[in-house]
């Protein structure tokens, strides 16, 4: 029991950290997807500005969103006008995120 205690890496905290992911993810896409809704120039593809259908949109978005909250950054999608700083705060969003968990588990070692 007491080894239990002492764990310090939990299945917890890793599903936890992957639906904290997965709740980012999808805000910002999905408001990546409502500000191409209303007519708000936010992403470009091949150089010119994503069109299609709203699922075509909300594809698009999902996968920039996921691209950008994991820094993985391929630049085949690249944000314009405010789509930039949205873009800016979702990539600070996730360097941050690790960090907390980070300072998290060390908090609780030294508890």
């Amino acid at each position: 029991m007491n080894q239990t205690r002492n764990q310090h890496f939990s299945v917890e905290n890793v599903i936890l950290l992957i639906l904290i992911y997965l709740t980012v993810l999808i805000g910002f896409g999905l408001m990546y997807t409502v500000l191409s809704m209303v007519g708000e120039p936010i992403l470009i593809e091949a150089g010119s500005t994503i069109t299609g259908t709203f699922y075509q949109k909300l594809e698009a978005s999902m996968y920039f969103s996921a691209v950008t909250l994991l820094t993985v950054g391929y630049g085949d999608i690249t944000p314009i006008g405010v789509g930039r700083w949205v873009a800016v705060v979702e990539a600070l969003l996730g360097y941050s995120i690790p960090m907390a968990f980070v300072v998290r588990m060390v908090i609780n070692v030294d508890r």
